[in-house]
């Protein structure tokens, strides 16, 4: 049996394996890779938990600001319980990718409902997209299993 050319010169992992991202699959992102995805986590999921609690609460700085936005009072709860949802996956490390991906698209919609109502695009519409961006850098960084999957490539 021989290899092929390919084959000789891809290189292997510990485990002998040759699948493509196989390294970078099996081991453990760095301590200082891991510490900052946890604060890059961190600082939008107190901002969404926040966010949740004074939907859930039905506080009226949360129903003021959904009617101001066009949306009826009846949606303020459903949201927070969305949130929250939401929030739990993201926290939970065998679902966060799924919440990852859920959170991408609620705050889609905060956007084109910023969009719609003409807000101001860099305080206020594009203000989900910072979140959802450190939302899945603060990811990218603790899980290595998303890294293998969404690599950074060196520009030559």
């Amino acid at each position: 049996m021989t290899l092929n050319d390919a084959q000789r010169n891809r290189p292997t992992t510990q485990s002998g394996s040759n699948a493509p991202g196989a390294a970078a699959m099996g081991s453990q992102p760095s301590k200082k890779a891991l510490w900052a995805g946890r604060i890059l986590s961190g600082i939008p999921v107190l901002f969404l938990l926040w966010d949740a609690a004074m939907k859930v609460l039905q506080h009226p700085m949360a129903m003021q600001g959904t009617k101001q936005v066009g949306y009826p009072e009846s949606v303020v709860l459903p949201l927070g319980i969305v949130q929250l949802a939401c929030v739990i996956l993201y926290l939970v490390p065998r679902t966060s990718v799924l919440g990852a991906i859920l959170w991408t698209g609620y705050l889609g919609g905060a956007v084109a409902t910023h969009v719609r109502i003409g807000d101001p695009l860099f305080s206020h519409a594009l203000f989900p997209v910072y979140i959802g961006a450190l939302l899945w850098l603060g990811l990218w960084l603790r899980d290595q299993q998303l890294r293998a999957i969404l690599p950074l490539r060196a520009t030559e």
